[in-house]
C-alpha cells in the first residue's frame, strides 16, 4: 500500500507543479493581474487557469479517502492482493482523471474515470471491514 500512496503523492506533486507554472504564465502574459490570487476573485481568469486550479484541488478530495484507507491497511498489517491491485487501480484511475481535466477536458470522460476511481476506493473500504470482520 505504501507505493501505491507514494505514487498518489507524486501526482499531486505533479499537478500541483503544473497549476502554479500556469499561474505565473498566466500573470507573465497578461492574462492575470498577481492580486487575483490573493483572494481567487476580482476578475475573469483563463479556462487553463482554472482547470489547473480544480484539478489541483481534486487532488484533495476524494484521495484523502484513500489515503485513510490504506493506511489502515499498513497499520492493521493487512495484506490484502484485491486492496493492492484496487490501490493501483485508483492511482491509475486518477492519474487519467487529472490528464483529462489538464488537457482536453472532455467532461464524460473525466467523469468515467472519477467513478471508476471512487469505486475503487469503496472497494478498498469494503474489503477491509470484510477481512476485518
Amino acid at each position: 500500500m505504501l507505493y501505491p500512496m507514494s505514487f498518489m503523492v507524486l501526482l499531486t506533486f505533479i499537478v500541483g507543479f503544473i497549476a502554479v507554472r500556469t499561474r505565473f504564465a498566466s500573470v507573465k502574459q497578461g492574462h492575470v493581474k498577481a492580486r487575483y490570487f490573493k483572494l481567487m476573485q476580482g476578475q475573469d481568469i483563463p479556462e487553463n487557469l482554472l482547470q489547473s486550479t480544480r484539478s489541483f484541488n481534486n487532488q484533495f478530495e476524494v484521495p484523502v479517502l484513500f489515503y485513510v484507507v490504506c493506511t489502515l491497511y499498513i497499520s492493521l498489517n493487512i495484506e490484502s492482493d484485491f486492496a493492492l491491485v484496487s490501490a493501483w487501480l485508483f492511482v491509475a484511475f486518477r492519474a487519467v482523471h487529472a490528464y483529462v481535466h489538464l488537457t482536453y477536458n472532455h467532461v464524460l470522460h473525466r467523469m468515467i474515470v472519477f467513478w471508476l476511481g471512487i469505486m475503487c476506493v469503496l472497494a478498498l473500504w469494503v474489503n477491509l471491514l470484510l477481512l476485518r470482520a
